[in-house]
């Protein structure tokens, strides 16, 4: 009887330890824990409020992929306002932003902290047409007009002004298109294809009567009729 007790208390012994240990260590992960997280918030706080990671001026916004606007003038449609914190700028907004201005069809938007930034690559709308709705005097569009723009190849219009670039440089498309917008915008897509693949030079779209679709040709004007489906065998 007295073996089984001395077993029975060094028993008790060993667990009682093994319970104090367990109990140390669960109190030293707890004190670890505390002051990983307290860590991380001050590191948070820290960076947030870093001076050096703020955008001050526009000129800390790199723009990739831009042919017709000048970079400048993406800046100018960027919602930001200076100086901003760079942990506090929404690349997703910035991107969806621009892509509801005309002259933008996609947009990526990236934060870089050293040094701090953004860089931002879009994809233009190429304009392919001059836009009008009636025939410009001296067959010359204006491009003050706010009723003259720019076509990209889906149909897309947008006013001149949005590319002073290609005004400046005389880069304009030399086909035009005359009429509203409303009554070609649904076919454009198919109507382009087939222009811009035509053997024989088109130079304008008259479009301002539904019922007949006139084509400036080289060879001289040529009248179809009323859109339909068989433009494209007709050209």
């Amino acid at each position: 009887m007295a073996s089984i007790a001395s077993v029975s208390q060094a028993e008790l012994t060993t667990r009682r330890k093994q319970l104090r240990r367990a109990r140390r260590i669960k109190s030293f992960q707890a004190i670890w824990r505390s002051l990983l997280v307290g860590g991380m918030a001050s590191s948070l706080v820290w960076a947030i409020t870093l001076p050096d990671w703020v955008i001050r001026k526009p000129e800390q916004v790199a723009i990739e992929g831009n042919h017709f606007l000048s970079s400048q003038t993406i800046r100018s449609l960027l919602p930001l306002s200076y100086p901003q914190s760079l942990l506090r700028v929404e690349p997703q907004a910035i991107a969806k932003s621009l892509e509801s201005q005309a002259p933008i069809a996609e947009a990526t938007v990236r934060r870089q902290l050293l040094p701090p930034g953004l860089t931002i690559q879009v994809k233009e709308r190429k304009p392919v047409a001059i836009a009008q709705t009636t025939a410009a005097k001296n067959d010359k569009p204006d491009p003050s007009d706010p009723s003259t723009g720019l076509l990209d190849e889906q149909g897309v219009w947008m006013p001149s002004s949005s590319y002073p670039k290609l005004e400046q440089n005389q880069e304009l498309p030399t086909l035009k298109v005359i009429g509203s917008s409303q009554q070609y915008r649904p076919y454009w897509p198919d109507v382009y294809q087939a222009v811009s693949h035509s053997p024989v030079k088109v130079f304008e779209i008259d479009w301002r009567n539904p019922a007949n679709l006139i084509l400036k040709t080289e060879l001289g004007n040529v009248h179809f009729g009323p859109y339909s489906s068989q433009f494209t065998e007709q050209l």
